[in-house]
């Protein structure tokens, strides 16, 4: 099976993102990110977006929220275990990889995610990033006869024909961790080339998350409509430095220091 070129896309070389979306100098990653009270790219919900996914039609903005199981937010994943691994931003290849980054640092089982993608977008014949072949596991793949014209929800139809609703779920659950951890040398390697030390993921994303807690209810609270900004990371703090839009005194250099 040859491998697509939107399969070797999940993987990004951190060293040529444009300066503009990433900036890295002796430690300190320098990250732009953007807010605005209503996006206009067909959700419309309020938050923030790192700038390197505007644009991206798969991409929601987010705000503090956490949920119940995960103690950092979508925002901090999009930053820690997306971009600054070297992962797409979207993409279930990326987000199988993203989420085992995601585990790493806060304990949680990707399990229950992986299986909600399937019931949610795979087993509709839905695959983000890639075709629906590309993305099979091998035993499935060989069950797609040769020269196929069936559509990607056909092929699901008839998958589930062969091997029964269960097996098929199981057998890309297990996929969605395969392809999960072949992304871990890959992020490390992003991260020491940033200078960040792998060992501080936890520590990095909590001090985040806490920055993220203030300046996000502060432009929620003065109904700041849009903002422009930095989040600058190294090993010792996080800061959050407006370059665009009103200067708010209570969250301009914010800095939150990490444990």
């Amino acid at each position: 099976m040859m491998i697509s070129s939107s399969v070797r896309g999940a993987f990004r070389n951190i060293e040529q993102y444009p300066q503009n979306l990433l900036r890295a100098d002796d430690g300190c990653v320098q990250v732009p990110a953007t807010y605005k009270k209503v996006w206009d790219d067909g959700f419309g919900a309020r938050g923030w977006k790192v700038d390197a996914t505007i644009g991206d039609p798969e991409i929601i903005a987010s705000t503090r929220e956490t949920g119940q199981r995960i103690n950092t937010s979508v925002f901090i994943h999009d930053i820690l275990d997306h971009f600054l691994s070297g992962f797409g931003v979207s993409g279930h290849r990326s987000e199988a990889m993203a989420l085992i980054q995601l585990s790493k640092r806060t304990g949680s089982d990707p399990g229950s995610d992986y299986e909600q993608l399937v019931r949610e977008d795979i087993l509709n014949g839905r695959v983000n990033g890639e075709a629906l072949m590309d993305f099979l596991p091998a035993d499935l793949y060989a069950l797609v006869p040769d020269g196929t014209t069936m559509t990607d929800k056909q092929t699901i139809a008839f998958l589930r024909e062969q091997t029964g609703e269960d097996r098929l779920i199981k057998s890309l659950v297990d996929n969605f961790f395969k392809l999960g951890k072949e992304g871990e040398n890959h992020a490390d390697e992003s991260w020491k080339t940033l200078g960040l030390d792998t060992n501080r993921r936890t520590e990095i994303g909590l001090a985040l998350q806490s920055l993220l807690g203030v300046i996000d209810q502060t432009v929620e609270q003065l109904g700041i409509e849009e903002l422009h900004g930095t989040i600058s990371i190294d090993d010792r703090h996080v800061t959050f430095n407006i370059t665009e839009g009103s200067i708010i005194d209570s969250i301009e250099g914010r800095q939150v220091a990490i444990a």
